[in-house]
Parts: C-alpha cells; sequence; structure tokens
C-alpha cells in the first residue's frame, strides 16, 4: 500500500492517504480516516518506523526464546510448554508488525489489510490470553504444590492451551470473515477495518483478563506471604527473611501486573472511548507502548529465568559447566 496514515486536522485540507491498516486510514470529508489508491504524497510515517523496529525487537526476542525451549529436552514442564505459547504469540505478533510496514507501503490491497488486521488481533490476543495462562499456572503450582507435578497438571496445561489459541484464532478471523466496516464506513472504529463493536468486544475481553489476572496474583501473594511467614517461624528468623521472602514476592507481582497493565491500559480504554474521527496520532501513542509488552514479556518470563540462561551459556559458549546440582523449579519461583 502506497499510503501514509494521516493525523486528523482540522485546520489542513483532507488528503487521501493509506497507513496502519488497522487503523483509519485517510482523511474523508469528515475528517475521518479511509483507504485510498492515492499515490505516496507524503514521507513514511515515523509511527509506522517506530511501529516496525518495535515488532522487529520483538520477533528477535521471542524467536531466541522458542528456539531455546524447542532445543532444550529438559524444558518439557508445563510452566516451560506456557512460557513457549507466549514467545509463540508475540514472535507472531512481532512478524505481523513487520509485514504490516512492508505491505502497507507496496501493496495496496483490502484483502491484505483485513489479513494483516486479523492476523495481528489473534496473535495479541493469544498473547494476552497466554499471560493468563501462566497466571492460572502459577496460582495452582503454590495452591496445590503437592500434586502439580502430574500427569493430570500437563493435561490441563494442553487444555488451556487449544482454548488460548482456538479463541485467539477466532477473534482474528472475525474481521476476515466479515465483520468489519469496509461496506459501511460509519460503523468503524479507530482501528480500521475494524467494527466499533468489534473493539469494544476486545477491549472488554482484555478488562476481564486483567480482573482475573489481579485476583489470582493477589490470591498468589497472599499464599507467598503465608508460606514465607511459616518458614520464618520454623527456623526462628521472622524478622529478616519472613520480610526479604514477602518483600520480593510482591515486588515480582508488582513489576508483571505494572507492566501489563500500563503497556495495554491506554490502548483499551481509548478504544472504548475514541471515536473515528480522532486524530490517528492518539491511536499510534497508545498502540505502540501496548507492543512494548511484547517485548518486555521475554525478560520477565524467559531471561529471568536460571534454566533459560543456563541453556543460553550452553549455546553461545559451549564450554559452560554448571554448577552444583540442577534441577527443574516450579513456575512459583519464576
Amino acid at each position: 500500500m502506497n499510503e501514509s496514515l494521516l493525523v486528523n486536522d482540522s485546520s489542513a485540507t483532507p488528503v487521501n492517504g493509506q497507513a496502519f491498516p488497522w487503523m483509519a486510514e485517510s482523511l474523508d470529508s469528515n475528517g475521518s480516516l479511509e483507504f485510498s489508491t492515492a499515490p505516496l504524497e507524503f514521507p513514511v510515517n515515523p509511527w509506522d518506523i517506530m511501529l516496525c523496529m518495535s515488532g522487529t525487537v520483538i520477533a528477535c526476542e521471542n524467536a531466541i526464546v522458542v528456539a531455546i525451549i524447542f532445543y532444550t529436552p529438559t524444558l518439557r514442564t508445563p510452566m516451560f510448554v506456557l512460557i513457549g505459547s507466549l514467545a509463540t504469540a508475540d514472535l507472531l505478533a512481532g512478524m505481523g508488525l513487520i509485514l504490516n510496514f512492508v505491505f502497507q507501503y507496496v501493496i495496496s490491497s483490502e484483502t491484505i489489510s483485513l489479513i494483516t488486521v486479523g492476523f495481528l488481533v489473534a496473535s495479541f490476543t493469544a498473547s494476552i490470553s497466554s499471560l493468563l495462562a501462566i497466571t492460572v499456572d502459577r496460582y495452582f503450582s503454590l495452591y496445590n504444590a503437592l500434586t502439580y507435578f502430574s500427569e493430570k497438571t500437563l493435561q490441563y496445561v494442553h487444555l488451556m492451551l487449544i482454548g488460548t489459541w482456538g479463541v485467539s484464532l477466532l477473534l482474528g478471523l472475525l474481521p476476515v470473515l466479515g465483520w468489519n466496516c469496509l461496506q459501511e464506513q460509519t460503523s468503524c472504529s479507530i482501528v480500521r477495518p475494524l467494527t466499533r463493536s468489534n473493539v469494544m468486544l476486545l477491549a472488554t475481553s482484555f478488562f476481564v483478563i486483567f480482573v482475573l489476572m489481579l485476583t489470582l496474583y493477589f490470591k498468589i501473594c497472599q499464599i507467598v506471604c503465608h508460606h514465607a511467614h511459616q518458614i520464618a517461624l520454623q527456623q526462628h528468623f521472622f524478622a529478616t527473611s519472613h520480610y526479604v521472602a514477602t518483600k520480593k514476592g510482591v515486588s515480582t507481582l508488582a513489576i508483571i501486573l505494572g507492566t501489563f497493565g500500563a503497556s495495554w491500559l491506554p490502548f483499551a480504554i481509548y478504544c472504548l472511548v475514541g471515536e473515528r474521527d480522532y486524530p490517528s496520532v492518539y491511536t499510534y501513542a497508545t498502540l505502540l507502548p501496548a507492543t512494548y509488552n511484547s517485548m518486555i514479556n521475554p525478560i520477565i518470563y524467559a531471561y529471568r529465568n536460571t534454566e533459560i540462561q543456563r541453556s543460553i551459556y550452553m549455546i553461545l559458549c559451549g564450554c559452560f559447566q554448571a554448577k552444583g546440582t540442577y534441577r527443574s523449579r516450579s513456575p512459583s519461583e519464576v
């Protein structure tokens, strides 16, 4: 698509152009953005460049995680299966951002636009849903610690993965199957060609997942604090060990939820309150931080894990020899 996304400006004459296929693409007489096959009239939109750069970093980071988990036999526990699912979803999201940048300045096609937006919706939905699945797994690893390492756990993890990717694929197919605003411009949202009702559904789903994660992590925090208290009493070091363990657990949970909320909440809120004729810069400014969540996920969930670090060292430094005994950690330790 040889066009660029233009920011709505009431003082400027509407100009045809196209950009991020999700969003409204060029200004019509009502100030909204729509598709156009007009030649490129402006340089490449810097917002599109930043999104492409974000997608490149996301793809590289998560490709390493996927490769490590896939080629390391010891990383087959439920925890790493879910981390692999998260990394795969983020990898696809990063690739989608790159392909979107290529397609929008090369091919002008509504079909390509629908496929791109569907691919990105499915990828980001799978990423967010995988975060919820990891949260559920962490909760059960603490709540049912004695029976966690069993075949039943692996079965429910597989069921969560089927549900996660099944729902994500369905949501991604909706625009392609007809739930779009290409035929009815008045129904467009801030993310064209998605309809306003479709965007509201996605935003509402995000808030449901966010509330569930808040609830589960609050329960996890309670369990961690209780365990730390019991251990401290047994070892007679309540003042020190209980404080350190509790502080570490709470700070980790705060980082996880804070990063997730800071990344996605602005865009989710704007999806609910934004209108199609709002300046596109608002959409870009809230969408770009949302992509950063997929950039930070591998750092929080993968690269901080000592077993993945060990695998990286073994790949990069063939002479690396692990000191001490090797043991598989539970999700509660990650």
